[in-house]
């Protein structure tokens, strides 16, 4: 039975789905009833496009309160409050769920069927569409001014939220940044140590060096680094639950005298000068207007001959980044993605001579599949931890965003860069850079 003889039953005998079925019909030809996608609502009611395939993901609306959401904030934002609060929710596969952005975006709505979408949403949920629902209580906004007031308010947003969290995440390497597979059947232990490893040879990091990570985390990064290749090791960090427990690891390690966390942001570091410099997932929270005072800020803090690695998501197009997605108002408040042009155009013009570029886009796709495994593993564990909406909306994120390295929306770039006026440690081959060798451990 087509949409257009589906019988005019009053709207109480009706299912929601045969009410949505009926909506949909009258919207931009029909085109959203076929978007592959099956929709299960509050009453048990299924709805599928005609030819629907038996592998089709499935959503399920558990609340009218989701129309509610759609008709205040239309697109990415509604439907994001709408799986944070549970009124969406996934039955299977999120990631695959996700991809049907890509289809939505082909659909253009006129002004008519805007209005016609908002009448079928009060026709499906009745009166409940229309009344403003609570926005989710972990939602923030950005603040684009990125002074060190605003982005330590930022951080304590996204990383003060709960240590153990973050371990049943991330494992326990406690690495946040994509991990170096050389087969996607290793482990994530073993790509996060090897991402490491990988860091610390391409900063052809030696005995007795200075070395600074900028945003260094729970320290895992300036502690592989103090341990097996001898640095003096400063990190620092806007987060004090961070700082502390990076500290207590480093003790753990043996390495209490030569690594230093800071609780510090990178432009409060005065004269210091440092061998070489790694900043790994830090610079989308600096914000495209500051970039070049970061970048230059950097460049200071090295000394002549030092090398830069900095570690960080680019988008693989122009658009500017918007305040209203749900990556702004749910995870990175102060989060701004800059093309990796930009970035390089940057450090030349800082007087950064780039040296090596590598993309590590398809191990970020691993890496968070990765992550979302272990946060479904430990669900029950992690609400208690956090709440119900933090890990719906981590989940959400994590999801997304493999989803979106795997589609080529975004990649993930090491540039490698020295401060001229010196002599710089690069060898000629550049397989000597990158070629694994067996790590050593300084006592």
């Amino acid at each position: 039975m087509s949409a257009s003889t589906l019988p005019r039953l009053p709207l109480s005998r009706r299912s929601a789905a045969e009410r949505a079925r009926a909506a949909l019909a009258e919207i931009a030809g029909g085109a959203l009833a076929e978007v592959p996608v099956r929709l299960r609502f509050w009453d048990g009611s299924l709805l599928a496009p005609e030819d629907a395939r038996s592998d089709l993901p499935t959503l399920a609306v558990r609340d009218r309160r989701a129309f509610a959401h759609l008709l205040y904030a239309p697109g990415e934002l509604g439907l994001a409050r709408a799986y944070v609060d549970g009124s969406l929710v996934a039955e299977d596969d999120l990631e695959r769920l996700l991809a049907l952005r890509r289809p939505l975006r082909k659909i253009a709505l006129t002004p008519s069927d805007r209005a016609r979408l908002a009448l079928g949403a009060l026709r499906v949920a009745g009166p409940a569409a229309l009344r403003r629902p609570p926005v989710p209580s972990i939602e923030a906004h950005g603040d684009r001014r990125h002074s060190p007031v605003s982005d330590r308010r930022a951080v304590r947003h996204h990383y003060d939220v709960s240590n153990d969290f973050y371990r049943l995440v991330l494992g326990p390497s406690l690495v946040y940044s994509c991990a170096y597979f050389s087969d996607p059947a290793d482990s994530l232990e073993d790509a996060q140590e090897r991402k490491l490893d990988v860091i610390c040879r391409k900063l052809a990091l030696q005995p007795g060096e200075r070395f600074l990570d900028i945003g260094c985390g729970w320290g895992s990064l300036v502690l592989h680094a103090a341990e097996h290749y001898g640095v003096r090791a400063t990190g620092i960090t806007l987060s004090r639950p961070q700082a502390a427990l990076a500290r207590r690891r480093a003790t753990e390690h043996g390495l209490g005298d030569r690594v230093e966390i800071r609780v510090a942001d990178y432009r409060e570091l005065g004269d210091r000068r440092f061998d070489k410099i790694a900043s790994v997932g830090m610079y989308e929270h600096v914000g495209r207007a500051a970039l070049a005072r970061y970048i230059g800020t950097v460049h200071d803090l090295l000394r002549p001959g030092g090398l830069l690695l900095n570690h960080g998501i680019s988008p693989l197009h122009n658009d500017p980044p918007d305040p209203r997605s749900f990556i702004a108002r749910y995870i990175f408040p102060d989060g701004e993605l800059q093309p990796l042009a930009r970035v390089i155009g940057t450090m030349q013009h800082q007087a950064l001579e780039v040296r090596d570029v590598e993309s590590l886009r398809e191990h970020y796709t691993l890496t968070l599949r990765h992550w979302v495994d272990n946060l479904r593993a430990a669900w029950d564990r992690a609400v208690g931890l956090v709440g119900s909406e933090r890990a719906r909306a981590w989940e959400l994120y994590m999801a997304g965003s493999a989803g979106a390295f795997d589609a080529g929306e975004i990649s993930v770039f090491q540039v490698l860069a020295v401060r001229g006026g010196g002599p710089h440690p690069l060898p000629l081959d550049r397989l000597e850079l990158l070629t694994s060798r067996s790590m050593r451990t300084y006592t």
